[in-house]
């Protein structure tokens, strides 16, 4: 795991002869002289506003602007801009406008000094969020929730991790919270300003007028920006160094059955050099595939790597040999993968690499997230991969028009638009009354004002009214609402719910700008994605490998902020528009089937792999941490785990946020340690004291 730390006092002021040097009154009873720092940091700059970087940085990774010595931009990611862009970037946050730091191409976080002011900017979807604390007189800041909560000796916080289980998706429920106590989130295209430890929290988009509509950009022209944004982010990951796998382990030899990938991941040597990318068969991989595939670019890596036969991409395919019906993607990937600048590896797996398995090993990562029953599928098919690793996640979530946004149309006037998606979803279904269904569902979202919604969520966690389970006519029609509980909710005690529904209520009260429901629910469905595939990547993290996904990056979540709701609610809208991204970059000849889903093939795997591990899940629930901290009953949870295997249907992922969360406890109450050094140091690790008992916030 990978992140930066820093932070800003008033007790700094007084002038340290270390960095990281506590004067006198910073931190309780500290002495002058005392130092603390974090466990293998580089240091950025020093007092009198520290700054490190911490874990496996490539030197490439991590860049630092000078323009004095307190004035200053440290860039932390893959960045494509140059020194010169980054320097004008430097002298526009000098002058309050810090969207120019958020503009380049690539994935990346972004810290600003000038003076005695330091700027720590996140991103747009939230998979580089930025954290803070109260801390010495002054505030701390990092790019991960876990070393903060260490640095203040930080316990659970339960409250949060009830709203995670209950409203996964509702910021209303989760507020900046964090699972840890003391240690607060920034929202999505945020920035946190210090000053001599004094804090704001800031957006750096433009606001829109409540008074005046803004101006609607023509479907062609938004496509083409997303289109132009896609490839520069591909390209900014083209154009950086390439690296090679610190220590590569020999390759024994011809093995009968196994090629080159398949040997190197049995022996763990970690990934191919150069580039590759995930080829699913599905339309966001298979572009970022293709585009990277035929965009100019620099072969190999430094040391000569990857360079060889003219391969310029590796494509990895997981083939689950248990799933059935998933023959229509694989022919797909095999179509593709004809292409001469690709070199094809599939990986198959059997019930080695189904969810569930081999949930004693694997790391601890920075939060819960559902990930974590799969890492261990996800770690075989990327270990295959290359060192610079291209995934398609976050696509459906930027492309797609989230259900809500039907209501969104009905409140600009624009009825007619509503015809394709809700004739596509009544032949799906084969429902003949469901288009004046939907369309009542979507005109009374949008004649309830924000406020109701979320009251109106908060009295369903309190009455036990929880989103039926089924057809996407069901789906469809629970997102149909402001707020909704999440499919774990209906496991949860009830003073866990009680607990959900007084934050909710406390949020209904406050003033808000939110006046649109589809654009608050896709924003709000963005981030939760972000953060669970930032928890994907430490959980199937691969040593000496970079995941990359430029679906995530600012410049293109931004252009596909700008495509009309008329253009993204139109059925296959996602397909088309990496049609179009495509044929912009010269690639026309797509397979039969282009675009065509696979949601029912995962959920398949879901139930194929609890059905397979039932008896180790039902022995997880036993003494479960969640029934200690009062969030579940542990009967109830193993009674609907036996009910799942069965076939009942219950809502899998409701299981999987669970599991996920019970095994997330568990590792970190396991851990030994702390990220912090010094002769200040904190005495104990974060969360020391175990699982506390879940108590009425009162905020």
């Amino acid at each position: 795991m990978r992140w930066l730390v820093g932070w800003s006092s008033i007790a700094a002021q007084f002038g340290a002869a270390t960095p990281g040097t506590v004067t006198a009154g910073a931190v309780g009873e500290a002495h002058e002289g005392r130092t603390v720092h974090p466990v293998g940091s580089q240091l950025l700059w020093g007092d009198p506003d520290p700054l490190w970087a911490v874990g496996d940085w490539r030197p490439d990774e991590v860049r630092v602007i000078s323009v004095d010595p307190f004035t200053r931009l440290a860039v932390l990611g893959c960045c494509a801009a140059t020194d010169e862009e980054l320097r004008v970037g430097l002298f526009a946050a000098r002058g309050g406008a810090l969207r120019h730091l958020t503009a380049w191409p690539g994935s990346y976080t972004v810290v600003a000094q000038t003076g005695r002011r330091v700027t720590v900017v996140g991103d747009l979807a939230g998979a580089r969020p930025v954290f803070y604390t109260p801390w010495a007189n002054g505030t701390a800041y990092a790019t991960a929730a876990l070393p903060l909560a260490d640095l203040i000796e930080a316990q659970l916080d339960i409250g949060h991790l009830a709203a995670l289980l209950a409203c996964p998706d509702v910021p209303e429920a989760l507020r900046d919270s964090t699972p840890y106590a003391g240690v607060r989130r920034i929202p999505p295209g945020h920035a946190l300003i210090l000053r001599e430890g004094s804090r704001e929290i800031t957006g750096y988009e433009p606001v829109a007028s409540l008074a005046v509509a803004a101006p609607q950009t023509d479907a062609t022209t938004a496509v083409e920006g997303v289109r132009d944004a896609l490839v520069e982010a591909v390209r900014a990951r083209l154009t950086a160094p390439r690296h090679a796998p610190e220590t590569p382990l020999p390759d024994p030899g011809p093995v009968p059955g196994m090629g080159p990938a398949e040997r190197r991941a049995a022996r763990g040597g970690g990934p191919a050099p150069g580039i590759g990318a995930d080829l699913s068969g599905g339309s966001a991989s298979a572009t970022l595939a293709l585009l990277a595939a035929g965009l100019p670019g620099v072969p190999g890596t430094i040391l000569g790597h990857g360079t060889g036969a003219g391969e310029r991409l590796l494509a990895v395919t997981f083939n689950d040999l248990l799933a059935a019906g998933r023959e229509p993607e694989l022919e797909r990937a095999g179509a593709i993968a004809a292409n001469p600048r690709l070199h094809h590896v599939v990986v198959a797996a059997g019930e080695e690499a189904l969810p569930y398995a081999d949930l004693e090993t694997g790391p601890l990562t920075d939060e819960p997230g559902p990930s974590l029953i799969t890492a261990e599928r996800h770690r075989r098919r990327l270990s295959s991969g290359s060192a610079d690793h291209f995934v398609g996640d976050g696509a459906r979530q930027v492309l797609d028009a989230h259900p809500a946004r039907l209501a969104d149309l009905l409140m600009d006037r624009q009825r007619r638009y509503l015809l394709r998606p809700v004739t596509a979803l009544a032949r799906a279904n084969s429902s003949p009354f469901l288009p004046f269904t939907l369309y009542r569902a979507a005109r009374r979202l949008s004649r309830t004002p924000y406020r109701a919604g979320i009251e109106a969520a908060s009295e369903a966690l309190l009455t036990n009214r929880f989103p039926q389970e089924g057809t996407t006519l069901d789906a469809t029609l629970a997102a149909l609402t402001w707020a909704r509980p999440g499919p774990a909710a209906r496991w949860l005690t009830g003073e866990a719910l009680a607990e959900v529904s007084v934050r909710l209520q406390t949020s209904a009260t406050r003033p808000t700008s939110i006046q649109r429901p589809g654009e608050a629910r896709a924003r709000a469905s963005l981030a939760r994605y972000a953060s669970d595939h930032r928890v994907f990547e430490q959980a199937a993290e691969v040593r000496s490998q970079r995941l990359h996904a430029p679906f995530l990056d600012n410049q293109v979540v931004r252009a596909s902020r700008a495509l009309p709701e008329s253009l993204r609610v139109r059925p296959g809208a996602r397909s088309e528009i990496l049609r179009t991204v495509l044929s912009g970059a010269g690639v026309r000849d797509l397979p039969q089937g282009w675009g065509a889903t696979s949601q029912a093939t995962s959920t398949a795997a879901l139930r194929t792999g609890l059905r397979s591990s039932v008896t180790t899940l039902i022995e997880l629930f036993d003494a479960p941490l969640l029934a200690d901290a009062g969030l579940i009953e542990a009967r109830v949870v193993r009674k609907a785990l036996r009910a799942a295997s069965e076939g009942e249907p219950l809502p899998l992922d409701g299981l999987a946020d669970l599991i996920s969360t019970e095994l997330w406890l568990r590792r970190l109450l396991s851990r030994r340690g702390t990220c912090w050094t010094g002769s200040a140091a904190p005495r104990q690790r974060a969360v020391a004291g175990g699982v506390g008992i879940l108590s009425p916030s009162g905020d």
